[in-house]
């Protein structure tokens, strides 16, 4: 147990510092930190499916704690679900619904499409 929790912390320190990277980048770059949020959504929910067919369909012998590492840890540090969900409350409090409805839209079906493609790639 204590190495699982080991890699969680390790993998989520790794992922949280890239997520802070690419927010950082979005702001500096497109003046918006939104863009970011929704790119290490659209990778992780990408990366998430990739994982979990190779674990299913491939390496069913991968170790406990490095898919750990890479699902809970890594990939739960990347994507920023409670972000996500405050930009969307940032848009609806500044009375812009439509880019709320479109965010939370497109973050959603995009982000499930990547993880069907993530999965099925893997086949």
């Amino acid at each position: 147990m204590f190495y699982k929790i080991i890699s969680v912390f390790i993998g989520g320190g790794i992922g949280a510092a890239v997520r802070f990277a690419v927010s950082a980048a979005s702001k500096r770059y497109f003046l918006n930190p939104v863009f970011g949020t929704f790119f290490v959504n659209i990778i992780g929910c990408f990366l998430l499916g990739l994982v979990f067919g190779l674990t299913l369909n491939k390496f069913n012998n991968m170790p406990e704690t490095l898919k750990i590492f890479i699902t809970v840890g890594f990939l739960g540090g990347l994507t920023t679900f409670s972000t996500f969900n405050l930009e969307i409350f940032e848009f609806l409090r500044t009375g812009k619904t439509a880019e709320a409805l479109l965010y939370m839209l497109l973050s959603c079906v995009i982000g499930l499409l990547f993880v069907f493609f993530g999965y099925f790639i893997t086949k």
